[in-house]
């Protein structure tokens, strides 16, 4: 739907099982593909980046059965140097897809292979995969500016090394590590700040040794072999974020989210929502595929209060900070996220994308470099919202319109295919069970 418009509603309630985790599903597969072992992964998120990764999979010469719309892939791992990429591979709109796979084709036998994506995906970084990566010996080319397609010339001998990011990311961080299994000797990562460790997690219990020091994270190579566990794919914390938002501001009694990856790495805006006085609480904790997870509730409750939000505490809510700004148009007070000019490079420039679109709807909100302030007014006024191409945006301009005044004309709506392809319905479904 390239348009959807989201009524007010004066209440949300019930339960709503969110989609699987889509970084998690992404890591399965690939890790899935490099295994000695046939693999099952169970739950796996359905959407186009999953979908485009488990297809990249198959084109490099994996045999996969079931899929992601079953709930079952079965992928027979070629063992680590058993990829055989093909000429080109089309990553679509997935990031994650694109900067980890040089990392693990830059090594395995066979002719260079462009990998190339839509056109909000031509337009990220990807020199700070590529430049790491030709220190360590790989052959890898960028568009000019530093930005897809790539190519990525395969069977080359790497050399483990130090890397320091000056920026944290779980992308590139994950792409080093692969890259890592490969080569000669130890190869270190280490970040201003911690970053997701799904990729850590699940290598550790694929049987490779996880090197760690401080902030800085390892593997020793070359690997012979690594045998990745059948996995259950819990739900994504990322994909539960916009309806967490919209319990706390209209949940009554509240909006229940079951099964939801609790990974304190990602969980960055639970700790925004406590000292902003958001009422939630986790309920049913348990593990799952090496993850914590439980069950989400968020209900209204007082005022909110505004908060800062600062760069040491970007890297564990980098996808929740748009909602952020949302939640600050309603918090008494003035709400500030600094350290966060990640938030220009990803599908969009979510700062810019973010302050147009909450200025459209009538809150006081600007930008600064490297993140934005929203001046509460307790309200929002409501109007037309542009996604441009942003899942999140798309995701975010439909909850503004629960809570508006007005209602809230979505622009690109379609743009949630790439996670969450029925968080429409999922949220009509909480409107519709407060008014039951």
């Amino acid at each position: 739907m390239p348009s959807l418009r989201v009524p007010p509603s004066p209440a949300l309630a019930g339960e709503i099982r969110v989609p699987s985790d889509k970084s998690i599903t992404h890591r399965a597969l690939l890790l899935g593909a490099i295994s000695d072992r046939t693999v099952e992964v169970r739950s796996p998120l359905d959407a186009e980046d999953t979908l485009s990764t488990l297809t990249a999979v198959e084109r490099c010469g994996v045999t996969v059965a079931g899929g992601l719309e079953t709930g079952v892939v079965r992928i027979e791992g070629a063992g680590v140097r058993g990829l055989r990429p093909p000429p080109a591979i089309d990553c679509g709109n997935a990031g994650t897809l694109m900067r980890f796979l040089p990392g693990l084709l830059a090594a395995q036998v066979g002719q260079h292979c462009v990998l190339d994506g839509d056109d909000s995906l031509r337009g990220r970084p990807m020199e700070r995969v590529a430049r790491p990566l030709r220190e360590m010996g790989a052959s890898i080319f960028t568009a000019p500016g530093g930005t897809p397609p790539l190519v990525v010339d395969g069977g080359r001998e790497l050399v483990g090394m130090r890397h320091e990011l000056p920026v944290a990311s779980a992308q590139v961080k994950s792409c080093l590590l692969l890259a890592g299994l490969y080569a000669r000797g130890e190869t270190w990562v280490q970040e201003p700040a911690p970053s997701r460790d799904h990729t850590e997690r699940m290598l550790a219990s694929s049987g490779v040794e996880v090197l760690r020091e401080g902030r800085a994270v390892g593997v020793r190579g070359p690997v012979d072999s690594l045998a990745l566990p059948d996995i259950e794919v819990p739900r994504d914390f990322s994909s539960a974020a916009p309806l967490i938002v919209a319990g706390v501001l209209a949940g009554e009694p509240s909006v229940r989210l079951p099964d939801v990856n609790l990974n304190p790495l990602r969980t960055g805006l639970l700790s925004v929502l406590d000292r902003m006085g958001g009422r939630v609480t986790v309920e049913a904790r348990s593990e799952r595929a090496g993850e914590p997870v439980g069950t989400i509730v968020a209900s209204r409750g007082p005022t909110l209060h505004a908060t800062d939000v600062q760069g040491d505490e970007v890297p564990a809510l980098i996808d929740e900070l748009p909602l952020v700004g949302l939640l600050g148009a309603f918090a008494a007070g003035t709400t500030v996220v600094r350290g966060a000019a990640e938030l220009r490079v990803k599908e969009s420039d979510r700062i810019a994308a973010v302050v147009g679109m909450l200025r459209g709807l009538g809150a006081r909100a600007e930008e600064l470099d490297d993140g934005f302030t929203v001046e509460g007014a307790g309200s929002l006024r409501g109007g037309e919202a542009h996604a441009g191409g942003d899942h999140r945006l798309a995701m975010l301009g439909a909850v503004a319109g629960v809570v508006s005044g007005s209602g809230v004309l979505v622009d690109g709506f379609e743009a949630i295919n790439v996670s969450y392809p029925d968080f429409g319905a999922d949220l009509a479904r909480l409107t519709a069970a407060a008014a039951a």
